[in-house]
């Protein structure tokens, strides 16, 4: 077993290269959050895009956090353990996202974002406003697909 010393010098290496990961995302994405040359404001439609792109950095960072517990040998069996559910959790809350977002553009939205959290789900759709038969089957969709309720559903409609 390793001694205290090893352990913080370990947890100090992932906490660096978190850190660095962070960094080299800023650095990477750092034209995105320039205004346009023509002088005009950022559309919805890069909002999409944009959550997207934040969205997938961000899962791909924590993956590399879990796969870096499972990886270490100075990890506990209990840390390994825990980060393995919690990757096997986060990759079923990408799968239910898609999933969400594919049938509701089916439905013939342009656009649509889902959130799964462990309260609830929000959706945002690419729409000027949800009439009650929109909002209707978007809720009977997301009912389906998880086991959330209508009260757990947020609907944001963005034009």
């Amino acid at each position: 077993m390793l001694s205290k010393k090893k352990k913080i010098f370990v947890l100090i290496g992932m906490v660096a290269l978190l850190g660095a990961a962070a960094c080299l995302n800023i650095f990477l994405n750092r034209n995105t959050d320039k205004q346009p040359a023509d002088g005009s404001n950022v559309t919805y439609g890069s909002f999409f895009e944009t959550y997207r792109a934040d969205r997938q950095s961000t899962r791909d960072q924590t993956m590399l956090y879990y796969d870096a517990i499972i990886a270490n040998e100075a990890s506990s069996a209990e840390a390994i353990a825990n980060a393995e559910a919690a990757k096997l959790a986060l990759a079923k809350n990408m799968e239910v996202e898609l999933v969400i977002e594919g049938l509701i553009k089916s439905l013939g939205f342009e656009d649509v974002v889902v959130t799964n959290t462990t309260e609830n789900i929000n959706v945002i759709v690419k729409s000027d406003e949800l009439t009650k038969a929109e909002a209707t089957q978007i809720l009977e969709i997301i009912t389906t697909e998880t086991d959330k309720t209508a009260l757990d559903v947020r609907l944001i409609p963005v034009e």
